[in-house]
């Protein structure tokens, strides 16, 4: 535990020479040992230069733009080229629970697929038009112009307007068995042929021959007519940008080929909505899109968006600045609008997710209320609050830190005695075994994940209507679910359920579009339960306050905290494998395998990458014969867009990459492997949301620093267990970022939708 650093790991730092891998070493200028508690004050002269090639990727809300290229959670696509971008679109988001077959991915989507349509056949139920808009002028009444000539029957499109709250569901015949669902067929893959055809196509046109298959499965049945009918088409592959794109289309239609191209138009507008998507945005504001269309040498930036609407491919909304408004009388001054553009998939669920709420909150069942008086008699404590409110209420939301969890545990286990049918989901296969650790019987059959739950592969069954079997539905890690995920949750649950939303609200927000639980928290639709419980030790100490904004020096006895003052990104990535391979196992007892290493991004010199190959070569060194990839390899494997499960490789066969998730087996078929299995040793503080280990190496090279914010520098502090690391190069940007940067703003439209179908709470 005490020793001395080994010769090796003895090397000149900021200050003077220190041994660094040795745990001992703390920023220059910092008074003491860790023995009296090294803190994180800034490090002077850490990190003088970045590496000349470094360029860390943000993470969501980095970039000062809605719709900068590669704003994904982690800067996935737009920086680099076609084949690269599109081959790496993996998710930024935390892990969630995988499945027990090879299937798994496909049976969630499957199962999403189910409730979309679901949720479109409720839209359909709606009766009447929605008056609105009848005084807009200028491009607000251009657009409503443009949608109800569409709804006129001119050309085929969808509109997502507000609309009068849904009719009941119907009530439920007798009971009868509880259903499960059947596992989904395997998602069929492009046909061979057209994946050759789209093969000639690209090389036709000088793009890589290996986007084929992404762009048969984006484009679906007639892939190769359609690209060579509309060459922008190709921006639906993720990862390609539009300059690659109009190159692109310049090889296959010569002279025809313009920027004031209508098609281009339309498909520059969608590409930019979906890259407003992966930096967290369910929509863009008319001025902004306009202004991103222009600079992309859109000549008409409106008639595009115009166009885009017309076809179908983008929808429309004026929400009112102040809902609660009455409407003005003739002569009076209009109510001030805000015209939004959104693409059809993320406005359709961001107006389920408020249908679906507003029914909770609204139907709650009244002859339930005996058990539930029953549930919150036998609680105690901390919990007696929580679970007092859930009683009451469908729609109860619970916020606080790692310790917290025990309440929403405490809640589960008496709903069960009680008689209920009652369950709790967590983000990642590793936060249902922190929720299990703490039930008395593990939460047998009554804990599971979020994607198992979607996906019918855990929790309960159905019931005859087609909605879980559950009286209560308790939520962990809350935060990470985006506006999709959430609102095919909430409209799985049946009339008369309750839903319990969980979360600590300083973590990063979820990986895909929508801040739902930082919409719901400003909403105040529903009661609010604040956790009184602190995280215990120096980490809790010190994650309490960058929570509110304070970067304080803590006492950390057990050599729970360390920090290793480093020059530049390449003496990071050395220092970084050091304390992974060496000194946090001999000094800490902690194994490597136990360890998490996170940095901001998956560029620069110590991104993702280049800490991961530097990791592996030290800790399971191979030819990577499959892929890159050997057996005992750690990866993150993305099974879906804003999902990353990690694990370790088993072996490879004919049949793929077979791993090892939280012991469940998953084969991964081998033209999957390159776009969704990366590395996994070292993460982003996106793809470790939702999940802690023993102990966490957190990276922060000199480049990193524009890119650090609160929430950033929270989670990825919040990681460790029992110790972390912090190889620090960013000198005063660390306590900048913690005392001043906030999350970027995310535009959504939830909250005013749930304030016209929600009151407010008291």
């Amino acid at each position: 535990m005490g020793t001395g650093p080994e010769a090796d790991d003895e090397g000149t730092t900021a200050g003077g020479t220190a041994g660094a891998g040795d745990l001992t070493a703390g920023p220059a200028g910092a008074s003491g040992s860790p023995d009296s508690g090294a803190g994180v004050p800034p490090v002077a002269g850490a990190g003088d230069s970045p590496d000349s090639d470094a360029g860390h990727s943000p993470e969501a809300g980095a970039s000062d733009s809605p719709v900068a290229e590669g704003g994904g959670p982690d800067g996935v696509g737009g920086a680099s080229g076609v084949q690269e971008g599109a081959a790496s679109s993996e998710a930024g988001g935390a892990g969630a629970a995988e499945a027990p077959q090879r299937s798994e991915a496909e049976a969630e989507l499957a199962a999403q697929r189910v409730e979309r349509e679901r949720i479109e056949r409720r839209k359909a139920e709606r009766k009447g038009p929605v008056e609105s808009g009848t005084k807009l002028s200028g491009k607000a009444a251009d657009l409503l112009a443009a949608i109800r000539a569409v709804e006129g029957g001119d050309k085929p499109a969808t509109t997502v307007f507000a609309a009068p709250d849904p009719a009941p569901r119907p009530a439920a015949p007798a009971p009868e068995a509880v259903r499960r669902p059947q596992p989904a067929p395997a998602v069929a893959a492009p046909a061979t042929e057209t994946i050759a055809t789209v093969r000639r196509i690209l090389a036709e046109g000088g793009a890589p021959e290996s986007l084929a298959p992404q762009v048969a499965a984006a484009l679906g049945e007639g892939s190769d007519a359609l690209l060579r009918e509309d060459p922008w088409q190709l921006l639906r592959v993720a990862g390609v940008r539009p300059d690659q794109a109009d190159g692109f289309a310049r090889a296959l239609l010569g002279a025809e080929c313009g920027p004031d191209d209508e098609r281009r138009g339309r498909a520059v507008t969608g590409w930019l909505l979906e890259q407003a998507a992966l930096a967290g945005h369910t929509a863009l504001e008319m001025p902004a899109l306009t202004a991103a269309l222009a600079q992309r040498a859109v000549p008409d930036p409106e008639a595009a968006v115009r166009d885009a609407i017309a076809e179908g491919e983008a929808l429309v909304f004026q929400d009112a600045l102040d809902p609660g408004a009455p409407e003005p009388e003739d002569g009076e001054e209009e109510r001030p609008v805000r015209v939004l553009v959104a693409l059809e998939r993320y406005a359709l669920a961001e107006e389920s997710l408020a249908d679906g709420l507003a029914r909770l909150v609204n139907s709650l069942a009244k002859d339930a209320s005996e058990r539930w008086e029953a549930v919150a008699a036998t609680a105690s404590g901390g919990a007696a609050e929580l679970v007092r409110a859930v009683a009451g209420h469908g729609l109860v939301l619970h916020t606080g830190g790692e310790a917290a969890r025990a309440e929403p545990a405490a809640l589960l286990a008496a709903a069960r005695t009680a008689g209920l049918r009652a369950c709790a989901v967590a983000h990642t296969s590793e936060g249902r075994r922190r929720l299990a650790a703490v039930l008395e019987d593990g939460g047998e059959g009554a804990v599971g994940t979020v994607a198992g739950l979607l996906s019918g592969t855990e929790g309960p069954g159905r019931d005859a209507d087609g909605a879980l079997d559950l009286d209560l539905l308790i939520v962990l890690d809350a935060p990470q679910l985006d506006v999709e995920g959430a609102a095919v949750l909430v409209e799985a649950l049946p009339d008369g359920a309750r839903l319990v939303l969980s979360g600590d609200p300083a973590v990063l927000w979820s990986a895909g579009p929508g801040r739902v639980f930082a919409d719901l928290l400003a909403a105040r639709v529903c009661p609010q339960i604040a956790s009184r419980t602190p995280d215990p030790g120096p980490l809790g100490e010190l994650v309490s306050g960058i929570g509110i904004g304070e970067l304080t020096q803590v006492e950390a006895p057990g050599k729970e905290l360390v920090i290793v003052p480093v020059r530049d990104a390449g003496e990071a990535v050395h220092r970084t494998v050091q304390l992974v391979a060496d000194s946090v196992p001999r000094a800490i007892g902690v194994p490597a395998e136990q360890t998490v290493v996170i940095t901001p991004g998956h560029g620069g010199a110590a991104g993702t990458r280049a800490l991961n190959t530097a990791l592996k070569e030290r800790l399971n060194p191979g030819p990577g014969r499959f892929g890159g990839f050997d057996p005992g390899d750690r990866i993150a494997y993305s099974p879906a867009p804003g999902r990353t499960v990690c694990g370790q490789v088993v072996k490879a066969d004919a049949d793929g990459l077979h791993l090892s998730c939280a012991g469940v087996p998953v084969v991964v078929p081998k033209e999957r492997v390159e776009q969704s299995v990366r590395q996994g040793w070292a993460l982003t503080a996106h793809q470790a949301a939702g999940s802690r280990w023993a102990a966490a190496v957190v990276v922060l090279p000199g480049d990193a620093a524009p890119t650090l914010s609160r929430p950033w520098v929270y989670t990825a502090f919040s990681r460790a267990e029992r110790h972390l690391s912090v190889v620090h190069g960013v000198e005063q940007a660390l306590p900048k970022a913690v005392a001043e940067t906030l999350p970027k703003p995310r535009t959504t439209r939830l909250p005013l939708l749930l304030k016209t179908q929600v009151p407010a709470a008291d």
